[in-house]
């Protein structure tokens, strides 16, 4: 059944510094992956939007914070994800130290979703933000996109793997698999926002 209440996602602010960031106030949660990984399909579907979330066609340009309203206490927040991005080794350290002082400072954050592609889970950049959101003493939610690239089968097969990687953690990580163009674990995600959210049961 679609949650009307993400329909009410739209954009708030961009930051380029965390001090231009919305107030730390409220609850929010954010959203990392690296690029191609897709995140903005995602966020995208979890919000029954088209282009909430714009793709853009040069992988890991954006190197902003992306802050989205769902209403006066409540934010998403798309992260930028720099996997393929071609800058130099000075800007890349500088946006990872932006990165981790939000993800492990920032009081409103209640809750990291790792964007992953099915078919390569937990790569360097999986593991980069994986550690900082356990350090940043929040829950998270290891997504795994593009589940309709493979079979039923092997699909289970890549989600016990990465919850095997992660069960150290098991009482902070959950895995979930997803399809954006088929809608699959939309509802299942949006359990979890509700959650860390607090989002009211009496939405419509």
């Amino acid at each position: 059944m679609m949650n009307p209440f993400y329909q009410r996602a739209h954009f708030l602010t961009a930051a380029t510094q965390l001090h231009q960031a919305p107030a730390d106030s409220g609850r929010e949660v954010a959203f990392a992956g690296r690029s191609n990984a897709g995140k903005s399909s995602a966020i995208n579907a979890i919000c029954h939007q088209k282009a909430l979330a714009r793709t853009s066609k040069t992988p890991g340009r954006t190197q902003q914070l992306i802050f989205f309203e769902l209403d006066a206490e409540r934010r998403l927040v798309d992260l930028p994800g720099y996997g393929y991005a071609k800058v130099s080794e000075a800007v890349k350290l500088q946006w990872q130290q932006h990165l981790a002082h939000y993800l492990e400072a920032r009081r409103s954050l209640m809750g990291l979703v790792i964007v992953m592609d099915i078919r390569h889970p937990l790569t360097d950049y999986d593991r980069q933000m994986l550690a900082w959101g356990l350090k940043g003493e929040m829950s998270l939610l290891l997504l795994l996109t593009k589940a309709d690239k493979l079979k039923k089968g092997p699909a289970q097969a890549a989600r016990l793997a990465v919850e095997r990687a992660v069960a150290s953690h098991a009482d902070r990580v959950s895995v979930q698999l997803f399809s954006a163009p088929e809608r699959q674990g939309v509802e299942a995600v949006q359990g979890w926002l509700d959650r860390w959210l607090e989002v009211p049961q009496d939405q419509d």
